[in-house]
């Protein structure tokens, strides 16, 4: 192992990119930014270029998250809500869920995300599926 070398280059990916621990919002801010970049540059999808960093990356944020951001118990259609109002979308901000028609019908209650859906929405904000998934009833 050639320390040196993996020094060298750690800096210079540290500057470039301001990779490391997540220690407060302001760190988390810029590696969620550095996660939709290489989301929106297509190069962070399964098999591509820099994929890897896009999960080391998605590892940081979602310990920083699991940490720091515990998410309300609610349902799929009001994290839905949750994630559009804080991110500031409209129903038509959504085209990879559907028309705001379709968006408006998962928003109401009377109808569920299905599994494309709920991997888009996954990519978009970078959270768990669990989020998304309707609980399953016990049956009596």
């Amino acid at each position: 192992m050639k320390l040196n070398d993996i020094r060298a280059s750690w800096a210079a990916l540290q500057d470039v990119t301001g990779i490391g621990p997540i220690q407060n919002e302001t760190d988390y801010d810029r590696m969620v930014a550095l996660a939709d970049g290489l989301v929106d540059s297509g190069l962070a999808g399964e098999g591509e270029e820099l994929s890897g960093l896009f999960g080391l990356i998605s590892g940081l944020i979602a310990d920083y998250d699991d940490k720091n951001h515990a998410l309300p118990v609610a349902s799929p259609r009001e994290m839905l809500r949750f994630f559009m109002e804080q991110h500031g979308l409209t129903q038509t901000d959504l085209p990879e869920i559907g028309s705001q028609g379709v968006v408006s019908e998962i928003l109401s209650g009377r109808r569920m995300l299905n599994a494309r859906q709920i991997a888009a929405l996954v990519g978009r904000f970078h959270v768990s599926a669990d989020l998304f998934i309707e609980p399953v009833s016990p049956v009596h």
